[in-house]
């Protein structure tokens, strides 16, 4: 199962809609969730709106929390979305196999066998192979969040720790440094905690907030495990970025 969590405090303005860019990543098996992190002030109408059209084009779900919330928001979305993809898969299942019309779902069943399913349903949950991109928006107003966005993320990796399947995860900040650097990677695929710390320290802010233009550099990077501005070098591909966590990614 492969997911984005996206972490933003306001609308996009800059480029691709964010909402067909999650349409998108849904079409290629890909569950978009966006927190909207507030801190000092609120996050707006129009940016409420956005975050609640993205998780709802990306087949995912959206949470407007403080920063207090956000390691326990981070946390829920993500089990929570497994749950839901593993109930979307079953309940087109049942529907192929009753041959009917309508669709069927796991309520539709007699109580031994939905017992029996269900069953089922919570140790998928347990042990399927699970992928999670974090994409944070690091623009000048999501300066004073990027401390709680930082324990959130440790502690969503010794979540997903705890789980019986194979759990990685990969973190991307947006914008870049530079013009027209959508979306940079902060670390590789990992299991190891110990790879999330000082992530924002040397980060320069933005004013600009290419939310699409970001999902589809990642969902690139699902579909290709590199991005653009890659180069092949020894048969193994590096990742021309701004050089802020050389050492952090494993």
């Amino acid at each position: 199962m492969k997911q984005i969590l996206l972490i933003t405090d306001g609308c996009s303005n800059v480029g691709t809609s964010p909402v067909l860019a999650a349409s998108e990543a849904n079409e290629e098996g890909i569950t978009v969730n966006v927190v909207g992190v507030i801190d000092y002030g609120t996050v707006g109408e129009l940016g409420s709106r956005e975050i609640e059209e993205i998780a709802k084009a990306g087949g995912g779900i959206s949470q407007i929390v403080g920063t207090r919330q956000l390691a326990h928001t981070m946390q829920m979305m993500t089990r929570k979305t497994v749950v839901q993809t593993i109930q979307q898969a079953v309940n087109r299942e049942l529907t192929q196999i009753l041959g009917d019309q309508s669709p069927k779902t796991v309520t539709d069943l007699d109580p031994e066998r939905r017992a029996q399913v269900v069953e089922v349903m919570d140790n998928m949950a347990e042990t399927a192979p699970l992928q999670v991109i974090l994409l944070i928006d690091v623009s000048a107003s999501m300066k004073p969040k990027l401390a709680a966005v930082e324990e959130g993320i440790r502690d969503l990796m010794l979540s997903l720790q705890a789980r019986a399947g194979s759990s990685r995860l990969s973190v991307f900040h947006f914008p870049g440094r530079h013009s027209g650097e959508d979306a940079v990677m902060d670390i590789n695929w990992t299991t190891d905690p110990s790879s999330v710390r000082s992530l924002f320290g040397r980060l320069q802010m933005r004013g600009a907030t290419p939310t699409g233009p970001a999902i589809q550099k990642v969902i690139d990077f699902y579909r290709y495990g590199t991005l653009e501005g890659q180069q092949e070098i020894e048969g193994k591909y590096r990742i021309e970025r701004e050089g802020m966590l050389g050492d952090n990614v494993v």
